[in-house]
């Protein structure tokens, strides 16, 4: 006889993986929810209040980073930090965050690694009052390579419909303000892979020069989420728009945001790059274009702010403990990122 488990897939060690995340999974649960675990399809209740309710909704994935917690065994972070992206990337159109499913693949299941996986993924549900309604943890063998594995998130918010943020409220004047990264989040692993482990000859856990920690301690920080110091902004109706800055950097994302007939103007030397960013563009010598679209460069989020507001919203931010820091202003021109540089031009060491 050839069983199931004689091709690879062991439904045993799938139920073990279960039961260790189910519990988890259930402390997610927030009044919305209408299904329990084990249904064919999540239920959750539109809340009320809304004159006008738009569903928001977005996926993504963790990339090259997962690369990272392959080599280090560490697979605790890259569940939150699926987690955290979406919730940004929904909370830049005004959107509240309702509920999140997973997908995790792998070749053969560890249970123990999807456990700490999904784990990171209901801690960052549960923190951020984030519904984990549902997912999937597909077994294939032969598809992936051994002790790899892949995943995507996918988020569900709510906002009104007369309060979505968009380029429409965008006028020439308002001041960008960045709120500060916590190292590469999750864009650039390919390129800082590239530099770390090929051009510099490190291993995962060699410590870097100019850095605190390993490689790992500094590639595994776990992307920030903007939901709690943004969220007082946009229910008072106090930014314009806001950009997430993930794949294409600032150069890119910015712009998204941006309406026909003005560009932003960043101030570089307004905030300070972090070393991490130092040390990948002087060892890897990686041209100034590429680092400002590679990598976020030490802003993970740009809210776009009257200048009427602007004193209003850092003390804000500076009262929740995420200082922003003015960095440029939205001008009249083609739409697009233009850096403003110091005399000497880019900073030393940049």
């Amino acid at each position: 006889m050839t069983t199931y488990r004689d091709s690879g897939v062991d439904i045993d060690a799938q139920d073990r993986a279960l039961d260790q995340i189910k519990k988890m999974v259930r402390n997610t649960y927030t009044d919305g929810v209408l299904s329990d675990q084990g249904a064919f399809g999540g239920m959750f209740k539109v809340p009320g209040g809304f004159k006008h309710p738009v569903l928001v909704a977005s996926a993504d994935g963790v990339g090259t980073k997962l690369k990272i917690a392959f080599l280090s065994g560490r697979h605790t972070t890259v569940g939150r930090d699926l987690v955290n992206h979406c919730i940004n990337d929904i909370l830049v159109q005004g959107a509240r965050p309702l509920f999140f499913l997973d997908y995790m693949a792998t070749g053969v299941l560890d249970p123990d690694v999807a456990a700490d996986v999904i784990g990171g993924v209901a801690a960052a549900c549960s923190e951020h009052g984030v519904a984990l309604l549902g997912g999937e943890t597909a077994e294939m063998p032969g598809f992936y390579a051994d002790g790899e594995y892949d995943m995507a998130g996918f988020i569900v918010g709510i906002v009104d419909g007369r309060r979505i943020l968009n380029s429409s409220a965008v006028r020439k004047g308002d001041v960008l303000v960045g709120l500060p990264s916590d190292g590469l989040h999750t864009n650039g692993y390919s390129l800082a892979r590239k530099i770390f482990f090929d051009v510099m000859g490190l291993q995962w856990d060699d410590p870097v020069d100019g850095l605190q920690g390993s490689v790992a301690d500094e590639l595994l920080k776990i992307h920030r989420c903007y939901l709690g110091p943004v969220w007082p902004l946009v229910e008072k109706r106090r930014v314009s728009c806001l950009a997430h800055i993930t794949g294409g950097g600032l150069t890119d994302n910015v712009p998204r945001v941006l309406p026909e007939g003005l560009k932003a103007v960043v101030k570089v030397g307004a905030w300070d790059v972090p070393p991490l960013f130092r040390v990948l563009k002087g060892r890897g010598h990686v041209p100034e274009d590429d680092m400002w679209r590679t990598f976020n460069m030490g802003v993970g989020m740009v809210l776009i702010v009257r200048p009427k507001k602007l004193k209003g919203v850092l003390e804000h931010l500076r009262s929740v403990d995420c200082p922003g820091f003015p960095m440029g202003r939205i001008v009249k021109g083609d739409r697009c990122v233009e850096y403003d540089l110091p005399p000497e031009g880019f900073p030393t060491g940049l």
